[in-house]
């Protein structure tokens, strides 16, 4: 008896290692070596290549391939039909496998429909990347990108609030106008303010 779902119109191969909780819906490939944590949602259509990571609480929607060398933290968000890449220069003839570039989406990133991560990117935690962007290197933490190529065009807040920053000295400060979380920013990094 698992403690997972797996819809009967997918196929998990024998050493996927999939979480408590987790559910699999229709017409999903999980191969071996693919490890999927806790309570995940993976929607329809979509493929888990071997030897990817993804952590607990991620919600793949439809139409979505993992390939090998991505790596998903806890809490990450993929839209619909977003698109990871493995290699820069693919050539159908020229086999390339052992070139593949790993990408690294940090916990709690969103990613949203139809966009499209180049390989060797990393995205830094609760960054939010809009709807058809095309991100084609790392994106700071909690930054919001969007557009093609995507630049960084302001900051979210972890509960995916835009926030308003206001100079204090040689930092900015914002409050988050919805959960009142703080964030301070200096260059271009931004850290949330401790919880007292």
């Amino acid at each position: 008896m698992t403690d997972y779902f797996v819809h009967p119109s997918s196929y998990v191969d024998e050493g996927a290692e999939i979480g408590r909780g987790t559910k699999i819906w229709h017409f999903c490939h999980v191969m071996k070596a693919a490890r999927i944590g806790t309570n995940c949602s993976i929607g329809q259509n979509v493929f888990i290549a071997p030897n990817t990571v993804i952590g607990d609480g991620v919600k793949v929607q439809n139409n979505i391939s993992i390939y090998e060398g991505v790596v998903l933290e806890d809490d990450v968000f993929l839209g619909p039909s977003m698109v990871f890449t493995n290699v820069v220069n693919p050539r159908s003839h020229v086999s390339r496998k052992d070139e593949y570039r790993a990408t690294l989406v940090k916990r709690g990133v969103t990613i949203g429909a139809n966009a499209t991560i180049v390989c060797g990117a990393t995205l830094g935690e609760y960054a939010f990347v809009g709807a058809g962007a095309v991100v084609t290197g790392d994106v700071p933490a909690y930054a919001l990108v969007y557009g093609v190529p995507a630049r960084l065009r302001g900051w979210m807040c972890q509960c995916g609030i835009e926030l308003h920053f206001e100079q204090q000295g040689a930092e900015e400060i914002a409050v988050c106008e919805s959960c009142g979380a703080g964030y301070r920013k200096t260059a271009q990094t931004v850290s949330r303010e401790k919880q007292s």
